[in-house]
């Protein structure tokens, strides 16, 4: 049960749309502008760099305080599974932001969620080789599709590597459920990547580029 609520606590603060308030406080419906997504590249694109800042770090911290939720209620009773439920609070905050109820399950594809997931979970040198990643990709390709999916991989990694070396602390069956939403939180950033990846494929994808707002 305890899993069950975690995802929901998760699913409410990934309700909160931050590129999609961002957006209305000005009078713009984001998912009427550029790729229709509510998520930090469209806000980025269409709005400008002190909206994609703003989305980005709301979409990221909504998943951190849905952790540091679950972490003020379980750590007393199951202080033993904070890792594991930290990681059901994460997936609940994707699946909020990924497909918000409200807004006819339109939202954004996770990547932003997951980081705050990422820094949530993981180790500071963990989460300075997803960033150098990501950077590194975007700067070098201008494809943030391109950094996203590889930061998702490389998070799987890091969860499967620091768990099998003892950095969660948690038991052998509390692992496997760790690994196995890192793996579903990579099929979800697949899944709803997939017209951008047809288009890395095709050579036609949209390369970053700043809105004028």
């Amino acid at each position: 049960m305890e899993r069950l609520i975690c995802v929901i606590i998760g699913y409410a603060f990934g309700l909160l749309q931050t590129g999609y308030i961002y957006g209305r406080l000005h009078h713009i419906d984001i998912r009427k502008q550029g790729s229709g997504n509510a998520g930090t590249t469209n806000a980025l694109r269409t709005l400008g760099f002190k909206a994609g800042a703003v989305t980005f770090l709301g979409d990221c911290f909504k998943c951190v305080f849905a952790v540091v939720v679950v972490y003020l209620i379980y750590r007393k009773t199951h202080g033993d599974m904070i890792p594991v439920l930290s990681m059901y609070a994460g997936m609940g905050a994707v699946l909020g932001h990924n497909y918000p109820f409200y807004l006819g399950f339109k939202g954004g594809k996770g990547i932003a969620a997951t980081a705050g997931l990422i820094v949530s979970t993981v180790n500071v040198t963990m989460v300075l080789i997803c960033l150098v990643v990501f950077v590194g990709i975007v700067a070098g390709t201008r494809y943030v599709s391109l950094g996203s999916l590889a930061v998702v991989i490389i998070y799987l990694a890091e969860v499967v590597v620091y768990g099998q070396m003892g950095g969660f602390g948690v038991s052998g069956s509390h692992l496997w459920e760790m690994y196995g939403i890192a793996a579903l939180l990579v099929l979800s950033a697949f899944f709803k990547h997939r017209a951008n990846i047809k288009r890395l494929m095709n050579g036609t994808e949209n390369k970053l580029s700043l809105g004028r707002k």
